[in-house]
């Protein structure tokens, strides 16, 4: 048998650590048998307000540390992309801060 290790901040731990900031976000609207991959949307499937996404991102911020900064993600894109935003353009976003945090 062989184990696979991953890296503490490889796509697949950021998006368990989205998806467990989201459903305590979210835990407010009784959301928990919700699905969340990366091609969930914060709006149309999660239904998520821009407080929803205050909230999010400053629970990254507590998780990954103030380099993960959503605010300033969010501030580059056009009000149709933030709308539209996907849980995986987040991870990326993630796991990009976290690498050039590192170093790598």
């Amino acid at each position: 048998m062989t184990t696979q290790l991953t890296h503490p901040h490889s796509e697949a731990t950021v998006l368990e650590g989205l998806r467990a900031i989201l459903l305590e976000v979210l835990g407010e609207y009784d959301a928990d048998d919700t699905e969340i991959t990366r091609d969930t949307t914060f709006h149309e499937d999660l239904g998520l307000e821009s407080i929803d996404l205050v909230q999010v991102g400053q629970r990254l911020a507590e998780q990954y540390g103030e380099h993960v900064n959503l605010a300033a993600f969010l501030a580059d894109m056009e009000l149709d992309d933030v709308i539209g935003l996907r849980i995986g353009l987040l991870v990326d976003f993630v796991v990009d801060a976290l690498s050039v945090q590192s170093g790598r």
